[in-house]
């Protein structure tokens, strides 16, 4: 796969055009080129910090990095000299999550924010005269409005007097330095912080279909650099959100709870949209450098890609129902039920640039090597890259009938990999291939398949059903057809059974009766309480009822020895308990009690589900499901590869039109969390678990897709660290979920008197 050419040609050749071409954009490719990026390798390894390194920015000019650190130190490094300049002391109780330089202030102002819920702003002059040993200054402001962990800053270019943080509150809140240096602590009877730019504590959703209503714990939130009244938002849901500041309602106190602002787009892969699981939800967002895609990294789950066009309507959109659509079968397809597939969407102005371009010779080359990847049981990794090579770099070069054939490979090659969402994806290109030829026997067999592997038995044996119809001779379809009837039934027969014990061994309850997905939903959303001091006012109301739960787990195995799950066969029952409290509720401007979601004027109003912007690419082998603060971000000035950090210790990068992998690094001992670009040059910071900042260079003699540390080249095979990752990835979620919520019944992290006693029996 190194043999296929990448899109952006031979430096040679580039360097050749930038004589005669006096375009920016040309030295801007120049960057991230891919000979270059082939050769990053470790150049340097920044000590000074003693604990975990959570943030890494660099300033506008690139001349310094800085970072933040679980040991509460905002440490400044000269890029020039690899050299530390200033470790601040900043008096953070917590890790700090976030740092940045403050535009516009000549360096001279860094802002931190933290998981003691507090953002303080910092004046590096102080520090004029003093030896790098005298590192403790006074905030020169100090903001204690959020009640928990501060998890991401935003600034605007070209503004210095405003700074935006997003918290596990769910409030993102708006501190001008002009008006005010400090405020009181969360819960002071006299506090009155008018700062609250977006009011998210009823702005979850747990699917597309269901109205906002639990809080929407703010994970990441970015500013468009060329647009910076655009405001992206991400948190403990799958939906990331875009807001124009222009249009929001002045900034409102804590004391009154809105409902949450409508926003421009909703960006969510509509796999994910209708999937109502309680663990999924966003680590990182952020806008490409030209400000119109946007990026998203999801815990359990991939990277993904995004077009914001929010005035051009190319992004495909879709709403509720739409993922059933594609997954239903249509004797005919005539475009109604949904917009044209995705692919159609794709730029399609693309440079001609010689035979990469208009080689449809090549294309025809690649397909047959992913034929042969299907049809000789080679791994199907290398078959699924020659066809994004052709689908996502070739389009407009190919005709329907090219194009058809590798929809039908690469769906086929998806469902013999089997890696994290490869079924739905498989799905996505077998109704884009109908679309093509309504008639087209594979397409409607590998649906059945994809459907099968979802255990969606009615659905798959529609398609079956047809395809057999369309090839009346192939025995193997009437056995297929055969085996999901049997699965059909045997389904029916055991829901029969469960609704049957259900019966025998109910008991009248009294409450509410929340299944494991409520609790965990709610237990991720609170898990931090305990740091964040005492509940205040502002919870939702939902929180406050008497539940009763009873669920069965399986508790995964120590993943440090082993990179499968050992799962305790058996059951767990608990029952818990919450009192009720009355005297915990929201109350509003006019004095009354109640949210904006439960009230009844609400109530009378049909909820009205979003539209929301679709995947347009999707980038997989790392793993994100161990920490909350994982990166990913577009490398280059043109922002032409997409970069991540995992939980493997390395770090991947792909390139960003055909989510093709280029590059795997070895950067941390465990996590690798931060990858920040230079602003021009081809250097690129990462930081995870380790005390350590790495810094990457094209300093390689060879170009190679495998690079490790200061102890070598990593030897791991690309495939196997891939599929580890998977494997990692693809664990049920929920099963660890439930095991950390068991731990914290054992660590009775559950704060004094908000349960009563409960029962565990194990078995």
């Amino acid at each position: 796969m190194e043999n296929f050419p990448f899109h952006d040609g031979s430096i040679y050749d580039m360097l050749d055009t930038r004589h005669t071409d006096t375009r920016p954009d040309v030295n801007h490719s120049l960057q991230m080129h891919s000979s270059l990026v082939r050769r990053l390798s470790q150049e340097r390894e920044l000590e000074g910090h003693q604990g975990c390194v959570n943030a890494i920015s660099w300033n506008s000019k690139g001349s310094l990095l800085i970072s933040g650190s679980d040991d509460t130190r905002i440490n400044v490094w000269s890029y020039s000299s690899r050299k530390l300049l200033h470790s601040i002391d900043t008096g953070h109780s917590a890790n700090v999550f976030c740092t940045k330089f403050v535009p516009e202030t000549s360096d001279e102002l860094v802002v931190s924010g933290a998981g003691d819920a507090e953002v303080r702003l910092f004046n590096l002059s102080r520090f004029s005269g003093r030896g790098l040993d005298d590192n403790a200054i006074t905030p020169s402001a100090l903001y204690q409005c959020h009640t928990r962990r501060v998890k991401k800053l935003a600034v605007e270019v070209g503004n210095p007097h405003v700074v935006w943080s997003a918290s596990e509150d769910g409030t993102l809140r708006q501190h001008d330095f002009r008006q005010g240096s400090s405020c009181p602590p969360a819960g002071s009877s006299h506090q009155e912080c008018r700062n609250i730019l977006l009011d998210l504590r009823c702005g979850a959703k747990r699917s597309l279909a269901d109205p906002p209503k639990q809080t929407l714990s703010l994970k990441s939130c970015d500013i468009s650099s060329t647009r910076p009244h655009l405001l992206l938002v991400g948190g403990s849901d799958a939906f990331a959100r875009l807001y124009d500041r222009r249009m929001l309602p002045p900034l409102t106190s804590c004391q009154k709870r809105m409902s949450p602002p409508p926003c421009v787009n909703y960006f969510c892969p509509m796999h994910l949209s209708e999937h109502g699981r309680s663990s999924l939800h966003l680590t990182h967002v952020t806008f490409s450098p030209n400000g119109e895609e946007v990026l998203l990294s999801y815990s359990g789950e991939h990277v993904y890609l995004m077009d914001v066009n929010h005035a051009g309507g190319r992004a495909m959109r879709y709403t509720v129902g739409d993922a059933s659509k594609i997954m239903s079968f249509t004797p005919t397809l005539n475009g109604l039920e949904l917009q044209p597939p995705i692919h159609d969407f794709l730029q399609t102005n693309i440079r001609v640039r010689g035979e990469v371009a208009t080689g449809l010779g090549k294309c025809r080359m690649l397909v047959e090597i992913a034929r042969n990847s299907l049809e000789e049981g080679k791994h199907p990794y290398y078959g699924i890259e020659a066809c994004n090579e052709v689908l996502e770099g070739h389009l407009s070069g190919i005709g329907p009938m090219l194009r058809h054939e590798c929809l039908c490979i690469r769906a086929a090659l998806l469902l013999k990999r089997k890696w994290k969402n490869d079924a739905q994806m498989a799905i996505r290109d077998c109704y884009n291939a109908r679309r093509i030829d309504s008639s087209s026997f594979r397409a409607h067999l590998y649906m059945s398949e994809a459907l099968e592997q979802l255990c969606k038995y009615k659905e798959a044996l529609d398609f079956a059903i047809a395809a057999q119809c369309l090839d009346p001779s192939n025995s193997v379809m009437a056995e297929k057809v055969e085996n999901i009837k049997k699965h059909i039934a045997a389904a029916e027969t055991e829901k029969n059974n469960k609704a049957n014990d259900g019966g025998a061994r109910s008991e009248p309850r009294t409450g509410r009766v929340l299944s494991l997905s409520d609790i965990i939903y709610r237990s991720e959303a609170n898990s931090d309480a305990s740091q964040d001091g005492p509940r205040s006012e502002r919870e939702d109301s939902d929180y406050d009822e008497e539940v009763e739960v009873d669920f069965r787990t399986s508790v995964p195995g120590d993943e440090g020895r082993d990179v499968e799950a050992n799962f305790l066969h058996g059951s767990l029952n608990v029952r818990i308990h919450r009192r009720g409290d009355s005297a915990r509720e929201t109350v509003d401007a006019n004095g009354s009690s109640g949210s904006p979601s439960s009230s009844s004027q609400n109530d009378r109003i049909p909820y009205q589900p979003e539209t929301v912007i679709d995947m347009k690419q999707r980038y997989v082998g790392h793993c994100n499901v161990g920490t909350d603060i994982k990166q990913a971000s577009f490398l280059g000035q043109r922002g032409d590869y997409i970069a991540s950090g995992s939980d493997d210790g390395r770090w991947f990068i792909w390139e960003k039109q055909t989510g093709r992998l280029i590059k795997m690094l070895l950067g941390d001992e465990a996590v690798v969390n931060c990858v920040q670009c230079h602003p021009f040059d081809c250097v690129v910071a990462t930081s995870g678990i380790d005390s350590t900042i790495k810094i990457w260079t094209p300093s390689a003699s060879v170009p190679s897709i495998v690079s490790g540390g200061a102890a070598g080249p990593d030897t791991a095979d690309v495939l196997e660290a891939m599929e580890s990752n998977q494997r990692k990835l693809s664990r049920n979620r929920e099963h660890s979920l439930s095991y950390e919520l068991l731990e914290r019944f054992h660590m009775h992290e559950f704060s004094e008197g908000s349960l009563r006693p409960f029962e565990c029996a194990q078995s």
